[in-house]
This record gives C-alpha cells, sequence and structure tokens, in this order.
C-alpha cells in the first residue's frame, strides 16, 4: 500500500469516530477552547465554519471576537494557501467552498493563531485534514513572517496512534477537544 492509500484508510478510519462523536456532543467543547483563547485576548485569530461532522467552535470564537479580530478561511483554489476574512457572530454570511460559510464581504487579514480543524491527529501534534493541504500551506507561509500558534480543534475520538504524515504537513501546537487541552 503507497501512502495515498494508507492516508485514505486513516481518514476513513477517523470520519467513523468522527462520526459517533458528534452524534454524541453535548456542545460542551468549546469551553476548553475558550479558555485558551482567554490566554490570548487581542491577538487576530481565526477559527472555522463547521461543515458535517466537525466540532462547532462557534462560540469560542464569538467570545473571542469581543476583544480582537476573528475571521474564516476563505478558499481561492486548489494549490493555493487559505486567506482569512473577518467575522463576527452577526455577520451575513454567503456559501463559500465545501459548504463552508464565508463573510458576504471580503476583509482579509493575517491571524496570529489558526484554530484548524481535522480529520485525526495524535498526542504529538500531527494532523491528518481533508487532503487538500490547504492548512498545510497556509500555516508554512504564515511561519516564515512570524510565529502562528496552530490549535487543532477536534473530538478526542479522532485521537490516532500514529499519523501516515509527510515532510509538509504542518504540526500543531496544542490540541483542543470536548475532553481537555494537549500540547503538541
Amino acid at each position: 500500500m503507497d501512502l495515498t492509500e494508507i492516508k485514505a484508510a486513516a481518514r476513513k478510519a477517523a470520519f467513523a469516530r468522527r462520526k459517533d462523536a458528534h452524534a454524541a456532543d453535548r456542545g460542551t467543547g468549546a469551553g476548553h477552547l475558550s479558555a485558551i483563547l482567554a490566554g490570548y485576548r487581542g491577538v487576530p485569530l481565526a477559527g472555522y465554519m463547521p461543515i458535517r461532522t466537525e466540532i462547532d467552535p462557534l462560540p469560542a470564537m464569538a467570545e473571542a471576537s469581543a476583544h480582537g479580530p476573528v475571521g474564516v478561511p476563505v478558499i481561492q483554489g486548489a494549490g493555493q494557501p487559505l486567506l482569512f476574512s473577518r467575522w463576527s457572530p452577526d455577520a451575513p454570511l454567503k456559501d463559500g467552498t465545501f459548504g463552508a460559510r464565508v463573510p458576504e464581504i471580503d476583509d482579509f487579514f493575517e491571524p496570529e493563531i489558526l484554530i484548524v480543524p481535522l480529520v485525526a491527529f495524535s498526542r504529538d501534534g500531527g494532523r491528518l485534514g481533508y487532503g487538500g493541504g490547504f492548512y498545510d500551506r497556509t500555516l508554512e507561509l504564515l511561519r516564515a513572517k512570524r510565529p502562528t500558534l496552530a490549535i487543532g480543534y477536534a473530538y478526542a475520538a479522532q485521537e490516532a496512534e500514529s499519523l501516515p504524515l509527510e515532510p509538509t504537513d504542518q504540526q500543531l501546537d496544542m490540541i483542543v477537544t470536548e475532553a481537555g487541552i494537549l500540547r503538541g
């Protein structure tokens, strides 16, 4: 089996675990995320608009938006890094790529903290995404300019013992789940 097939199998297993965790979600996971973000009040950050069975960061993002800029990713195209447009809880939204909502009016900025969605994570900060490389390219670009904190946000059930990672895969600095906080 080549690396592509190994990653596909790892994603399939992780999606199944995430689906089960999402079905059991009581909506309490954002408390740990809010606690982490409270230590970075006013620092520009970007979260994401949850799709399908992703854990929901919106309560923590709404709280953070009272203290500084918060954005969401806007996909520009295949093979390109993400851009981040300012978001607020009451901002008008439109449909974006892959079903994620984005602000109607683009107001791009560069975040210093990224709340990163994922399919699976490992305790040492490894991340398996959807396979498009958007966050890896974006983190590499942002980290070349300044320190950028990558916070993986997921259900605890998405943890994997090990992941099939490549040299281009960017490490997470920490992982926040409904069960607690892990440092990468």
